[in-house]
């Protein structure tokens, strides 16, 4: 059986799908080595996920002239050297990335090699590593069908096995109602509860936080029960806004700074307000669920790219962070918890558009690419 070497980390964006692809290589009969930074989250994510991790220092690229600009040559060839020797170790019959400071050198080994590389853009807006690494691949996959990658094939993101779990489960009528109700439940609510999830992730988005806490007054006067996921740390406001609501209403407001259990939190949803990551969009999507997009205001702009077909589908709407505020939010996500028909009408498009066998399609490629 063919052998397989991933490269990519530094970020969730890049280890989560990586870690997903590689445990479906596996279930086929694969053998799967990893190629990562030392400082990354794969440095903790991958070992325990069961994988050998081969480190090779990060090498950003110097962003303006300075001595780092003179020293990038020499780090790049180490860089270089140590994913060969990766390569050499594992065997590989193939290099697949996921982008981020890893994938260049991976890329440029595999290449000096001959062995083919396969490429894997997460993100609507590719990264430079991926934009270098597509030039002379063997085939590219893309998450989304506007990535201008050429001759990229849509496999979508590989998701975490919890997320395509659930996703199946909340898609079966009976299922997913059963689910629902018992996630509700578990928070203290009716099995009918019309219900928002807001999410910045672990790390919180102060901006989210702000508005939710200013809002909250208004939604649980009209019905609305919000699980508000504040981030480590970032939690203060929206305890103050529970502890200024009406006794009889505090109950509808759970805030917590983050769950062990996201699966169940996206369970009890009708919709989500979140940021744009690729990742998080597609988890949506492939759930099923409304959102209100509100994507990161600084970088690329690559966030309110990720979410342009969820967008155009009429699964999702997204607001700007300038223009997030109290009123806009109840404004945006009223609709998409209160009005059933606006409900299942974005919760229909999210179906037509999202797809949780992203791992699936992307092995399926890599196979086919590697016994050509």
């Amino acid at each position: 059986m063919p052998r397989f070497l991933l490269a990519g980390g530094g970020t969730a964006g890049h280890v989560n799908p990586l870690l997903s692809t590689a445990q479906e290589l596996v279930a086929r009969g694969h053998d799967v080595a990893v190629l990562g930074t030392p400082g990354g989250l794969e440095a903790d994510l991958v070992p325990r996920a069961g994988f050998e991790l081969y480190p090779v220092e990060r090498v950003p690229f110097p962003r303006r002239p300075g001595a780092a600009m003179f020293r990038f040559p020499g780090k790049l060839l180490g860089a270089i050297g140590a994913a060969g020797r990766a390569i050499d170790a594992v065997q590989a019959d193939a290099v697949v990335g996921f982008g981020g400071y890893v994938s260049t050198p991976a890329y440029l080994a595999a290449r000096r090699k001959k062995v083919p590389v396969i490429v894997h853009e997460g993100n609507a807006r590719p990264g430079l590593a991926n934009r270098l690494g597509a030039r002379h691949a063997a085939a590219v996959a893309a998450t989304f069908a506007s990535t201008p990658l050429k001759g990229a094939v849509v496999t979508g993101l590989p998701l975490r096995a919890q997320i395509t779990e659930l996703a199946d489960r909340l898609h079966d009528p009976f299922a997913g109602h059963e689910l629902r109700v018992a996630a509700r439940e578990s928070w203290g609510w009716p099995a009918d509860a019309p219900t928002l999830l807001v999410t910045g992730g672990s790390t919180g988005a102060a901006s989210l936080n702000a508005a939710t806490a200013a809002g909250v007054e208004r939604l649980t006067a009209h019905g609305v029960h919000v699980l508000h996921l504040t981030g480590r740390g970032k939690a203060e406001g929206a305890e103050r806004a529970l502890a200024d609501l009406p006794a009889e209403r505090r109950g509808m407001y759970v805030v917590r700074e983050y769950v062990h259990d996201m699966e169940n939190a996206f369970a009890a949803a009708d919709a989500v307000v979140c940021r744009a990551g690729a990742g998080m969009v597609c988890e949506v999507t492939a759930l099923g669920l409304p959102a209100v997009y509100v994507p990161l205001p600084h970088g690329n702009g690559e966030q309110a790219l990720n979410a342009q077909d969820a967008i155009e589908a009429g699964a999702a709407t997204m607001l700007a962070d300038a223009d997030l505020n109290a009123t806009s939010l109840e404004l945006a996500v009223e609709p998409l918890v209160l009005d059933r028909r606006s409900q299942e009408a974005a919760r229909s498009a999210a179906e037509g558009i999202g797809g949780s066998d992203g791992a699936q399609r992307l092995a399926d490629l890599i196979e086919r690419t590697v016994s050509r």
